[in-house]
């Protein structure tokens, strides 16, 4: 697997990687050239995007050769980086086989194996299984799975936290309200939208936000991200998640966790909330499940899924493409791989060195604090969003891919493979600081 530095032949972008942006940007919707139009204002840094050719491992070619370390792998979703063997194998073997089976009428043989799989990784038994294609669909089929258990549709969301655009997650993402705004009269009003607590003072004004919203009445469900991901890489004090199964538990409210994010590896943990001892009632997964094929999962208890079985069969959540058997296929390869080689134990202990490197190393030069765990990482950064994008583009023009997060917009976030070489990261944390440094000099 490739895990070689950056190696920049042309400018960034290179003429070939215009040129194909232009072409894209003359058929493609113009919501995604105007955010890059307002980018480059707000930053004073060109916002023109590179193209993917080819990727393997750590490593991503443009279309000029220029040759980048990811570390945003696909928003997290290549948890083995790119086009990882035994991810290639698998879905090829099986898409010669069967590419796509008769969807919630007549399964594929891989679906069943991981429906079966991922069954266990709830402690609980005869816990059960719903398949997607993004973590945006397990998030909407466990809002579902809350008011058919509960019969009541409000929904208890969090500042800061994302979950996807489509309609039902929409109406519960805190991260940013102009993603809700203009769509705000087709969502409804059953979403109630509290704190999320960074810090242990942070704790009693989130309770009692909750305490409040609860009293309100019709509330069903809370919606929670053990840590926020694209919100920052936010870590909540310990006691934040055990409290929030006990009062689910008091008021007889589900506890949703979103863990597309931070589940699977990427916090350091196989789940993120199993860690703290907490079981929700349903769980969802996406993102490094299918390590970058489309495929999601919503797991809930027993008796929060029961529910799903008491309208006779009218009530479903499916689609044609959900559980594909080489989406199924690249799952199982993924599930085996992280157990096989530890991922998510060496997650936690090279996400540690690499925060405590860091810190030792930004601290100091226009960066606030280094948040997250595991290989799920945010560098908050003073000056805001504008100086996020400068030095972003600072980043990818030395040949690093990062991403800017936080609910300001004021953060690096990062999510390289979970199995990417620790020397690469180490080199990262000493290029970031020269980058920092020049960034400084030319505010």
């Amino acid at each position: 697997m490739s895990q070689l530095s950056p190696k920049i032949l042309s400018a960034v972008p290179g003429p070939r990687s215009r040129e194909l942006a232009a072409r894209l940007a003359a058929v493609e919707s113009p919501a995604f050239d105007a955010r890059r139009d307002a980018r480059a204002r707000a930053s004073g840094a060109d916002q023109t995007p590179i193209v993917f050719s080819s990727g393997e491992g750590s490593n991503v070619l443009d279309a000029d050769g220029n040759r980048y370390v990811d570390l945003t792998c696909g928003f997290g979703a290549l948890a083995l980086g790119h086009a990882h063997p035994s991810i290639v194998r698998a879905a090829n073997a099986q898409a010669e086989r069967l590419s796509l089976a008769l969807g919630d009428v007549y399964a594929s043989e891989s679906k069943v194996l991981l429906c079966q799989r991922l069954s266990k990784l709830l402690p609980e038994s005869d816990a059960r299984v719903m398949l997607g294609l993004s973590g945006a669909d397990a998030v909407t089929a466990a809002l579902k799975t809350a008011v058919l258990a509960t019969g009541r549709p409000g929904v208890i969301a969090f500042e800061g936290a994302y979950h996807g655009l489509s309609y039902a997650p929409l109406a519960a993402c805190g991260y940013s309200e102009a993603f809700r705004a203009p769509f705000a009269p087709q969502l409804g009003n059953h979403v109630r939208f509290v704190p999320y607590p960074s810090r242990q003072d942070d704790l009693e004004r989130t309770y009692q936000a909750i305490q409040l919203a609860l009293e309100s009445g019709g509330i069903g469900a809370i919606l929670v991200e053990p840590i926020l991901g694209r919100g920052g890489c936010i870590v909540p004090p310990p006691s934040f998640l055990p409290t929030l199964r006990s009062i689910c538990d008091r008021d007889r409210v589900l506890l949703l966790v979103d863990e597309v994010w931070t589940g699977l590896g990427r916090s350091g943990a196989k789940l993120a909330c199993l860690e703290e001892e907490v079981v929700p009632d349903v769980l969802c997964l996406g993102k490094s499940l299918g390590a970058g094929w489309p495929v999601s999962a919503c797991v809930g208890s027993a008796r929060a899924m029961a529910a799903w079985g008491a309208h006779g069969g009218t009530a479903i959540h499916t689609a044609t493409h959900f559980g594909a058997p080489p989406a199924c296929a690249a799952a199982l390869a993924f599930l085996d791989v992280l157990d096989d080689d530890k991922l998510d134990r060496r997650a936690a202990e090279v996400g540690e060195r690499l925060c405590t490197m860091l810190r030792a190393n930004v601290l100091g030069h226009g960066v606030r604090a280094v948040t997250g765990r595991g290989l799920m990482i945010g560098l908050e950064l003073e000056g805001g969003v504008a100086r996020a994008l400068a030095v972003s583009r600072a980043l990818l023009e030395a040949g690093w891919i990062v991403l800017t997060g936080g609910a300001r917009g004021d953060v690096i976030t990062l999510t390289p493979a979970l199995n990417a070489s620790e020397e690469l990261l180490v080199e990262f944390a000493s290029v970031v600081v020269d980058v920092l440094a020049r960034d400084a000099k030319m505010s």
